[in-house]
């Protein structure tokens, strides 16, 4: 049960700690008016157009938005599968202990 609450916490700060990033960094894309969509972090071809097609001082704020958008999402699908397998064994021990 300490597992579970302690990865749910562990969750919430690194959705925290992303959340922070990508708005700190979404300040420099709009002071640059650079358009973001949801499409754009999985394309990465479409990434790097956008990348070459952009001002210097924004190229690196583009492609960190992209990355932290990448790693809170694989971070929180982990997170989550590891709360799901640790709750159903907790399940199973529950009924069969």
């Amino acid at each position: 049960m300490y597992i579970i609450i302690a990865l749910f916490v562990c969750l919430l700060f690194v959705n925290i700690y992303f959340r922070i990033k990508v708005l700190n960094t979404l300040k420099i894309l709009r002071k640059f008016n650079i358009e973001f969509d949801r499409q754009l972090v999985a394309d990465t071809q479409r990434l790097n157009e956008l990348i070459r097609n952009s001002p210097e001082q924004s190229r690196q704020a583009i492609y960190d938005f992209a990355s932290y958008i990448k790693k809170s999402m694989a971070m929180a699908i982990a997170l989550i599968l590891l709360i799901t397998l640790f709750g159903a064994v907790l399940m199973y021990y529950r009924k069969n202990g």
